[in-house]
């Protein structure tokens, strides 16, 4: 008997729909009126503070949803996806120093730690760094290339699991180390700093603080709807099927290497997208972005969030870095504990994280409301008769 394939479902619900209408138009049209037109002092205004917490937080979602992809839908763990966020950050920090010229403090086309270091020339991987165009592209390419490489021979030994993730881990630290030497032409210890401007822009202004913000937002929703469209795809199935039962996958007739160094690849890209668009807003990239804290706290906000949900990822992210915000600025010595107790909790009683607790919540809602709802019973054959008040 032929098998009967069950209908593809949508995209997203219209609810779903909805949602990602509301949160474009928060970011395309709330934010912008809220810190360019309402003016300084009102309730309602929106601070260059806050515009700014908000532009790191939406590249940090980012990373999370790209974390989803591999750990979430491909069983993948990897604790070095800092460093190719740092790798995006890096490229845009190259252009954004050339971009500077000779405004710095020793007034030489230079960057000043080349000046100080008495560089009498840019490095051979500095030759097109002022092409905004070479930059972007670079953006992509860099980390992408690093994790194919990294991946095709990862994933062709069958290194998986805890092994995996500790060699992800390796390869953060390692490109940490390398990146502090001052001879590597990456600024040392300091790194990047004191950007002006950006296609001739100046940075420090509340319009181009703006546009960055809500370019991230754009470019976050951009890559949720993606995400959505590779999960429900034949491509997201055998993911989610390598991810559970990864050798019947093989003896059905597929390469899960092939699949998994995709997943993995694209990964790394929308990191590297993410680590481009955080530089600018943030004013600094250094390497301390590829220390192995900072990639295992992606791991984090994807687990809070609720991993294989593309949505809980991004919820985790908000969440942790806005009690971080609030927790740094209250009780600093307080938030790491906050930290490994919420990250303990969430492992032993919320493996759904976040999103998870949510619908638990509201089917428990609304089994409750059906049960107030149903019809009340008939009395069994052979109980007594009812009073005419109960009959009532």
């Amino acid at each position: 008997m032929s098998a009967v394939l069950a209908p593809r479902t949508g995209l997203l619900s219209p609810k779903a729909w909805l949602a990602v209408v509301v949160a474009t138009l928060v970011m395309v049209v709330l934010v912008p009126v809220l810190h360019l037109v309402v003016p300084e002092g009102h309730a309602l205004h929106l601070g260059a503070h806050y515009v700014g917490l908000l532009g790191k937080i939406l590249c940090y979602a980012i990373c999370a949803l790209a974390m989803d992809l591999i750990w979430g839908y491909a069983g993948i763990l990897s604790l070095g996806h800092g460093l190719f966020f740092a790798l995006g950050g890096y490229a845009m920090g190259m252009y954004l120093m050339r971009e500077i010229g000779s405004e710095g403090q020793y007034r030489m086309p230079m960057p000043d730690f080349m000046v100080f270091l008495n560089w009498k020339e840019f490095p051979w991987h500095w030759a097109l760094s002022d092409s905004f165009a070479f930059q972007m592209l670079m953006v992509v390419a860099v980390p992408g290339l690093l994790a194919f490489v990294f991946g095709f021979f990862a994933f062709r030994s069958r290194i998986k699991g805890v092994y995996f993730s500790i060699i992800t881990q390796a390869l953060t630290f390692a490109a940490m180390l390398l990146f502090f030497r001052n001879e590597t032409g990456f600024g040392g210890n300091n790194g990047f700093t004191d950007f002006k401007r950006i296609l001739g822009v100046p940075l420090n202004t509340p319009q181009m603080r703006v546009f960055l913000c809500v370019l991230s937002g754009v470019v976050l929703i951009g890559f949720f709807l993606l995400g959505r469209m590779l999960v429900q795809s034949r491509f997201g199935r055998v993911l989610q099927a390598v991810r559970d039962a990864e050798t019947r996958v093989m003896f059905s007739g597929y390469d899960p290497v092939a699949f998994k160094l995709a997943i993995w690849t694209f990964s790394a890209v929308m990191c590297g997208v993410a680590g481009a668009l955080y530089v600018p807003q943030v004013g600094i990239i250094n390497p301390s972005e590829m220390s192995p804290a900072a990639s295992i706290e992606i791991a984090i906000w994807a687990a809070v969030g609720g991993r294989g949900t593309l949505v809980g990822p991004i919820v985790g992210a908000f969440f942790v870095n806005g009690a971080k915000s609030w927790f740094t600025a209250a009780a600093p010595e307080v938030w790491l504990f906050f930290l490994g107790a919420l990250f303990i909790a969430v492992t032993l009683f919320l493996p759904r994280g976040l999103v998870g607790l949510w619908e638990m919540v509201m089917q428990r809602l609304r089994s409750g409301k059906a049960g107030e709802g149903a019809a009340p019973a008939a009395p069994a054959a052979g109980a007594p008769n009812a009073t005419k008040e109960q009959a009532a």
